[in-house]
This record gives C-alpha cells, structure tokens and sequence, in this order.
C-alpha cells in the first residue's frame, strides 16, 4: 500500500475550463488510477455531489458549479520528466496570430506535427504547454497535416472547443487555402465534388482515394495567378476531409507541387533544386463567430518567405 494515498474529501469549483464537460469526465481527470467503475458507484451512491445535489454521471456540468469529491484512494502520481524549453528560434509564441482568454490563433510552422506521437517527440499542443505552463486547458479545435503551414486554432476553454466545434459540423466556419498546383487550371472559379475514402496502410500511414462509397467532400477552387507550368489557386473547404484539398486537386491531373504522397515525384525532385523544398499548400484565413462573444472574426496567415520566394522565381517565367 506505499504506492497509494488517501486523500479527504475536496470540493471543488468548476472553472471555465471544464463548462460543459460531463461529470464522469471531470473526475476522471481529477482521479488518476481509479477504475471508471469504482468512480460510476460514487456517483449513483450519492458521495459525489454537484451543488449539494445528487446527479449522474452524464451531467454536464457549468462553470460556477461546486462538486463535493469523496474520500477515495488513488495511485500516487509518477513523478513527470524533466522538459526544457527549446531554443527560442523553435518556439511558437512568436508565431501567434491573435490571442485571448477563450482561444488562440497560430501560424503553424511547417514540419510541424499537430500532436506528438508516431516517431514526433512534441508537436504544437506538447509545445505551447511548455510555452503557456499558465494555461490548463489546451485543445486542438482542428488539425493541420505535418508540412501544412498556415492558421491553426487552439482552444483555452471547453466552452470555446465544443462551440468551435459545433460551428465546423454546421458549416459556419470559413477556411481557405493556398495552394501552387501543378498545370495550367482552365477554370476562373469550379466547384469539385468528389467522395473520398480513407485507409490506413500497413505502414500506419493514412491514404485517401476518390471512390464513389466514400464520404462527401466539396472544395471551391478560385484561380488567382497563372504561370507556364504552375497555377496558384485558392481553395475554399466546404467539408474536411482528410487530404481533402490534396487529393482533388491530384485526382484532376494537377497535384500540389511538392506533395510527397499525392504528387509528381519526379517533378518534386526538380523543384527541391529550384528551392521548393516542401508541399505548397498554406492555411491562409479562418473566418468565424468568437465561441464567447459572438464577434466575427476573420485571421489571416501570410504566404511564409519559402513558399513566397517559389513564386518569385516563377513571375519571371512566362505569366499567362
């Protein structure tokens, strides 16, 4: 019994952080080691309260709410690793774009995993929880691919993620991509409607194919600037799928210069000497309604100096 303590009981003020989040839920994270079990039969006991009453385990609880959490033994906390700050060269809040107590818009570096995990050591959340130790809730509201660069959002509240998150399944949030493809795009403005499936191959690796039981995805693609060999197109995603954009562009005959999954790889191997040395695709705007406020909001991430570069070297060539 040296590995556990016995701790008495705590009441406990539901913060802002938790608004929204079910009871079972918040006492799992303030209960490491006991079984979801032993924690159910506390709940229907009547030991765990919330504002003096008895609830059950679904409870969705608000922020303001005080929770009467019993006498129960749990496992004694491991003793967490050492983490160090990198370098500030390699830190991400230099890189935010807006900022308040609800949310956080980034301009994530590409190369960058979102999460840490499958070879990755530390991605973006890992990161900013060295950065922003103040902070005790940070969630993805979406996801960006590894070489992605462009506007990511994090979540500082509960409340900010589950209403972000609820605007995204209704359509209510607007994003935008950059992306040089390769080719001379006919259309000024073309809707692509094209399902797509997901896989995941033997290599752990996620693959998507355009396949008629697959799900639904639209992207409105808008021709901004032609060139002799390359289109710079804006993509506007009206579903989110993954490799959405990635995959209808290249399932058309014009992948994304750079891609290494879905491109021309030996046309990729051309332009890394032409100083395209990653997938030119960036998350340049969000558009949406503040999760708190209400406030519409649009942030923008300009085209990085690598990618804008690129083009520099293209406006020379013949400019249709």
């Amino acid at each position: 019994m040296k590995d556990l303590e016995k701790i008495s009981v705590r009441r406990v003020k539901v913060g802002d952080e938790a608004d929204g989040q079910r009871l079972d839920n918040f006492l799992l994270a303030r209960l490491k080691g006991v079984p979801k079990s032993r924690l159910y039969k506390l709940v229907r006991g009547g030991e765990v309260r919330v504002n003096g009453g008895r609830v059950d385990v679904g409870h969705r609880l608000q922020a303001g709410d005080e929770v009467r959490i019993p006498p129960v033994r749990t496992a004694a906390p491991a003793q967490p690793a050492t983490l160090t700050l990198p370098p500030s060269a390699n830190r991400l809040l230099p890189h935010v774009l807006y900022r308040d107590d609800a949310l956080i818009a980034l301009d994530k570096p590409s190369g960058m995993a979102v999460h840490g995990g499958s070879g990755v050591s530390r991605g973006v959340i890992e990161q900013l929880r060295l950065e922003l130790p103040e902070c005790r809730y940070l969630e993805l509201v979406h996801r960006l691919d590894r070489e992605t660069s462009g506007v990511l959002l994090i979540a500082l509240k509960r409340r900010a993620l589950t209403g972000l998150h609820a605007a995204m399944r209704e359509g209510r949030i607007e994003k935008r991509y950059l992306a040089l493809v390769a080719g001379r795009w006919t259309n000024p403005v073309q809707h692509v409607k094209l399902p797509l499936h997901k896989r995941v191959t033997d290599e752990g690796e996620k693959r998507v194919t355009v396949r008629d039981d697959g799900q639904a995805a639209h992207t409105v693609f808008r021709r901004l600037r032609q060139f002799s060999d390359f289109t710079l197109l804006e993509a506007e995603l009206k579903t989110g799928r993954t490799h959405q954009i990635r995959v209808h562009t290249s399932h058309l005959g014009f992948p994304i210069a750079g891609d290494d999954k879905y491109g021309d790889f030996e046309r990729n191997r051309q332009w890394v000497k032409q100083g395209l040395k990653r997938m030119f695709l960036h998350a340049a705007k969000l558009v949406f309604d503040h999760p708190i406020s209400g406030e519409r909001m649009a942030v923008e991430a300009p085209l990085p100096a690598d990618l804008s570069s690129f083009l520099d070297t293209l406006t020379h060539a013949q400019t249709l």
